[in-house]
């Protein structure tokens, strides 16, 4: 009898536990060979989210992993990896759109032999047109800058076999994206297509222009790829060429006797130039910044306690 870890992390999920863990239950009943375990990672809830999933450890098989404040999504995930039994594993969040009902796929293509299944959204419900096409911009930004082939519309739900697990956590960036290591470390791996659900209950945690997807979309392009980094250069070379063929232009013009143009287009050319420089700045700013987070020995999370179901 192989063990299937969940991992599910959650802040302020009180309304979507439950059905969840029901759902998810009923899920399992139905494959032979596999039993399971919930590994739920509290990212400092404020509601009574732990109070509920106490309650549901007396029938179901939950471990409770209560982090000490805020940490944010991928810090609960690692948590949730190191803390968790299973022969393999499966991830998805606590607010009922990624459906537990097609797990049975995902393990299914686990047994033929692939180490990493993930999901792929055809059809997001519940989510506006506008969070729809940034979304899908963002996933072709990444795909086309990093070093790595992450599908498009692939979330973080997905199942990862203790091997390709293993060799994930022994990674040490203080900032992991866990969506694309998933992929970095490469070995056998497959999809599952699926249309998300729209959320149970609740507000969404993470709002399309919030810190969250931002921090996530700029990891996403700066963990896998130095790419960035040649944009900054290409802009420089453009912008020398530039600079030389304005050089140009006004030596004609005051060779033959021309109006020069004047404080208008200094300005709006000082205008671009600058800005230029400041968007490499940033670039360069951002690969800065993970060294020195990188360089200063900090754990990626602190856990307050850990509630077993044993």
């Amino acid at each position: 009898m192989k063990l299937l870890s969940i991992v599910l992390s959650f802040r302020n999920e009180a309304g979507n536990i439950e059905p969840l863990v029901k759902r998810i239950s009923t899920t399992m009943q139905k494959i032979e060979n596999w039993k399971y375990e919930l590994v739920f990672v509290n990212d400092d809830s404020t509601d009574n989210s732990e109070e509920i999933l106490i309650h549901l450890q007396k029938n179901y098989p939950i471990k409770i992993i209560n982090m000490s404040r805020n940490f944010g999504i991928d810090p609960c995930v690692l948590a949730g990896f190191r803390n968790c039994s299973g022969d393999a594993i499966v991830y998805l969040h606590s607010d009922q759109q990624d459906p537990p009902e097609i797990i049975p796929e995902l393990i299914k293509k686990y047994e033929n032999d692939n180490e990493i299944v993930h999901t792929v959204r055809t059809k997001r419900k519940g989510e506006g047109k506008f969070r729809m096409f940034v979304t899908k911009i963002a996933y072709k930004i990444i795909h086309l800058l990093s070093d790595i082939d992450l599908p498009i519309q692939a979330g973080d739900y997905k199942l990862i076999s203790r091997k390709a697990l293993d060799e994930i956590l022994k990674q040490k960036e203080f900032r992991p994206y866990v969506r694309g290591l998933s992929v970095w470390v490469g070995f056998k791996q497959d999809f599952v297509f699926y249309e998300r659900e729209a959320r149970g209950e609740g507000e969404s945690k993470m709002p399309l222009l919030s810190a969250g997807p931002i921090t996530d979309f700029i990891n996403g392009v700066t963990s896998y790829s130095l790419k960035p980094l040649y944009l900054g250069i290409i802009f420089g070379l453009v912008s020398m060429i530039i600079s030389f063929l304005l050089i140009i232009y006004a030596l004609y013009l005051k060779l033959n006797a021309l109006a020069i143009p004047g404080a208008t287009s200094i300005v709006i050319s000082v205008s671009f130039f600058s800005g230029i420089i400041l968007f490499t700045l940033g670039i360069i700013g951002i690969y800065l910044a993970r060294i020195f987070e990188q360089t200063k020995g900090r754990e990626q999370y602190v856990i307050k306690e850990i509630k077993d179901y044993k």
